[in-house]
């Protein structure tokens, strides 16, 4: 996900789809077990003393503020399509495949540029708000890097920009 000066959210077409299904799952499913359990912990009576109720309510509260902030997110969303590029794929940025070669390690990786809802670094899937992806994002194949790092310092060189898979 990332911010525009307008206001709008630039999403891969994978990730929008994420925050749909979340929020059809929150609408329809999520509502209705907490409308029971609210139900349920009404049965017992005395609400000044009824942790079930409480929690209900509070768990209630969670998920409506949950719902509006996805449904806010969907509206200001902008599609990113896969392999979009404002300026071609010379330069990294959200949407793309970033191949990299870890100078120290002489070690070669390669990473899509993804929003954060579908971040998933186990599929080589970064975030574009992590320090690896802050460091390429408007850089070029050849550039050298530098990541600092709990460890310390990474030097990266770009490889290549492509179109994410």
């Amino acid at each position: 996900m990332q911010k525009k000066e307008d206001g709008k959210i630039r999403l891969t077409r994978e990730g929008y789809q994420k925050l749909e299904e979340e929020l059809r799952y929150l609408k329809t499913v999520k509502r209705k077990e907490i409308a029971d359990k609210i139900s349920h912990a009404l049965s017992f009576g005395d609400l000044s003393e009824n942790a079930e109720y409480e929690a209900a309510k509070n768990e209630q509260a969670f998920i409506e503020g949950r719902i509006l902030a996805l449904e806010e997110k969907l509206r200001r969303a902008e599609i990113v399509d896969e392999g979009y590029v404002e300026e071609g794929l010379d330069r990294v940025r959200l949407g793309v495949r970033v191949v990299l070669e870890n100078l120290d390690k002489g070690k070669v990786v390669e990473y899509s540029i993804v929003d954060s809802v579908e971040a998933d670094p186990s599929l080589q899937k970064i975030s574009f708000e992590s320090p690896l992806a802050q460091a390429l994002i408007g850089r070029t194949r050849g550039e050298v890097v530098e990541v600092k790092v709990p460890a310390g310092i990474v030097r990266y060189r770009i490889v290549d920009i492509r179109q994410k898979e």
